[in-house]
């Protein structure tokens, strides 16, 4: 919800937003990758229409 980048990816996805959402949770708590992920995807991906 601060960058966009769970809503961009679930439209290019053509998925719910909530569900990318909940996969970042996991990915965040299980692999411990998630919020690296996040903040490299917000800086590089152009912004939601």
């Amino acid at each position: 919800m601060i960058g966009g980048v769970c809503y961009t990816l679930a439209k290019k996805a053509n998925m719910e937003t909530w569900i990318m959402r909940v996969l970042f949770v996991c990915t965040t708590l299980f692999a411990g990758f998630g919020p690296l992920v996040y903040i490299i995807l917000w800086i590089f991906m152009p912004k939601a229409p």
